[in-house]
């Protein structure tokens, strides 16, 4: 199965990388240039939407991991929102996936860059 991802940025230096099909070895490679791409920007953060997503191998947890990796030197914060039951479960497996960053839907997630923003403007 293929890969297409679509990348938007939801407001300056927050990107959202949107996937649909299959996180593979076969299509990591293309996805790991994009956030390689995006992390020279340095972003405050990247959200991957898995919505559509149907399926991750281990290939897939090491481009999400290792992007998780160049935000924090960057301090970005990495967060997953639309999380299918069984890319969930792969993360829980690994004990990889970050409660308080994972969001049931976009409307979640806008609360809460929403409450983020508020904090800094006060």
């Amino acid at each position: 199965m293929s890969l297409t991802y679509e990348t938007r940025e939801e407001l300056a230096g927050i990107f959202i990388i949107k996937l649909n099909g299959s996180l593979d070895t076969n299509t990591a490679g293309s996805l790991e240039t994009e956030t390689n791409r995006l992390l020279e920007t340095t972003p405050t953060a990247i959200i991957f939407d898995f919505e559509n997503l149907d399926y991750i191998s281990s290939a897939g947890v090491r481009v999400v991991l290792k992007t998780k990796k160049g935000l924090k030197e960057v301090s970005g914060n990495l967060m997953m929102m639309n999380l299918q039951p069984q890319i969930k479960k792969v993360f829980e497996i690994i004990n990889a996936l970050p409660s308080q960053q994972v969001f049931s839907s976009i409307s979640e997630l806008d609360r809460y860059l929403d409450k983020m923003q508020k904090r800094i403007t006060g």
